[in-house]
């Protein structure tokens, strides 16, 4: 058995397959839950070991009496071979929630989720066959932020992952099953905006560079409000032209491309399509003076929590600009109930066509495994 995912190794959807616990929240007992599993390869995230209390062992701890090898370093974890023993692994550099680096903001040396498929298809592949779960959980954690940047990156990332599935398939085909579905729809992204009307121009999301979250607002713009700094205007759309390749034009210099741009210069008509209009000029400054407040708006009124979302306030302004410059909108920042699709190759294939119910899954799954269904209690 192998449980592999972006965020925490402890966070839900791979909990579920290992822990029984009463709430998603006990991590403590969750990590400990994993300790005691006997699955063969956890990898992705860390383990959060939130509610542990003084005194108790180190979850890491636990694992590795338990059989368990700890493995925090790319070198180690690629060098692993059959026969290895238990694995525990996770990356160097962990993120909020000790989760994986996004993979727009993946430095060279971290460990990607298809590095993990990999290696575990490699450590697990024997002749009774094995299970394995691998999430892309970091897309639902963009798309709760509404930065569609990360998302389609980490969704990239995750096919990559599941190529790795289909090459394996490749060379077991009569006895391999593929299934990829998600929990969830998150954040109601549409392929257009109001603003654009019939037009879109997805290739502008491409302008931004790092992930609006971890990055932009836990990384840059902590340091600048930490640093106590005085920002002028100027050098604040220096910054966000960077990082998001919004431009601030004034009015002889957007006189001057629409002049370029009528005479057939494509660099002239992408940089109109990136430049900002006042009203979203004005959105930008309000929301960079609510970031600098160092205090993040959460939900305390209607207003902030339809702008920001709980998130920082510049930080998603500015995703939700360039997004919506490119033709993509979002409803919400929580969860949705548009269909999920689910997709099967492989043995047994036939019975994932239709609609059913999520929890029909993992009874369909458990069928081509011919394993029989019991509800585990405890």
């Amino acid at each position: 058995m192998g449980i592999i995912s972006s965020v925490s190794i402890d966070h839900a959807t791979p909990a579920a397959f290992y822990a029984h616990q009463p709430s998603r929240n006990m991590y403590y007992q969750i990590d400990l839950d994993l300790a005691n599993s006997g699955f063969d390869f956890f990898g992705g995230g860390g383990m959060r070991q939130k509610g542990r209390e003084e005194g108790q062992a180190d979850a890491y701890d636990v694992a590795a009496q338990k059989g368990y090898k700890v493995v925090r370093d790319r070198d180690e974890f690629m060098a692993l071979q059959p026969g290895s023993g238990k694995v525990l692994a996770s990356n160097a550099v962990l993120k909020g929630g000790d989760s994986l680096s996004y993979e727009l903001d993946r430095a060279g040396d971290d460990i990607s989720l298809a590095d993990y498929t990999s290696k575990a298809i490699e450590l697990l592949d024997n002749e009774n066959g094995f299970f394995m779960m691998v999430e892309g959980g970091k897309i639902d954690w963009a798309c709760h932020a509404n930065d569609a940047a990360p998302a389609i990156y980490d969704t990239i990332a995750f096919d990559d992952s599941v190529r790795e599935a289909l090459e394996f398939y490749k060379r077991h085909p009569e006895e391999t099953l593929i299934v990829v579905t998600g929990d969830h729809e998150c954040g109601g992204m549409t392929l257009g905006f109001a603003g654009t009307k019939y037009q879109t121009a997805f290739e502008l999301v491409g302008k931004q560079k790092k992930s609006a979250t971890d990055y932009f607002a836990d990384e840059l713009l902590a340091t600048y409000r930490d640093s106590g700094k005085k920002v002028s205007e100027d050098q604040l759309f220096d910054v966000v032209e960077e990082h998001f390749g919004l431009v601030k034009l004034s009015a002889k210099e957007r006189t001057a491309l629409e002049a370029k741009a009528n005479a057939g210069n494509a660099k002239a008509e992408e940089t109109l399509q990136l430049a900002l209009t006042d009203y979203e000029v004005n959105q930008i400054k309000r929301a960079f003076v609510r970031s600098m407040g160092g205090k993040i708006e959460k939900s305390a009124n209607e207003e902030t929590y339809l702008l920001y979302g709980g998130y920082d306030p510049l930080a998603v302004s500015l995703s939700h600009i360039l997004n919506q410059k490119a033709g993509i909108g979002w409803t919400s920042y929580k969860h949705t109930g548009v269909p999920v699709p689910t997709f099967a190759q492989g043995r047994g294939y036939q019975i994932f066509n239709g609609y059913y119910d999520n929890t029909d899954i993992a009874k369909k799954i458990m069928q081509v495994m011919r394993l029989n269904q019991k509800v585990a209690v405890k």
